[in-house]
């Protein structure tokens, strides 16, 4: 398991695009992924709505949670795509 914060940097927070190459990248890793605002309930980062229902901002902190295999890689790799949008 791994757990990793970061501070979301895009001026519009999560939209639709970065929600759905995140959702798609969590579903396509194997494991179990779950995103989280820092203090708020987490929900399924395979699911494009539940992250985007999330309402994340700019300077908004996330916690994304990785249970299975490489789940260390996974979550850098989650972090990535969410840093490079």
């Amino acid at each position: 398991m791994a757990i990793r914060t970061a501070t979301v940097n895009d001026p519009v927070g999560i939209h639709a695009r970065p929600a759905a190459e995140f959702a798609q990248a969590a579903t396509a890793s194997g494991c179990a992924v779950t995103i989280a605002k820092q203090g708020g309930n987490a929900v399924n980062a395979g699911s494009i709505l539940s992250v985007m229902g999330l309402g994340i901002k700019q300077g908004d902190t996330i916690e994304i949670t990785v249970n299975g295999d490489n789940a260390e890689a996974v979550t850098n790799n989650l972090i990535s795509t969410l840093i490079e949008n």
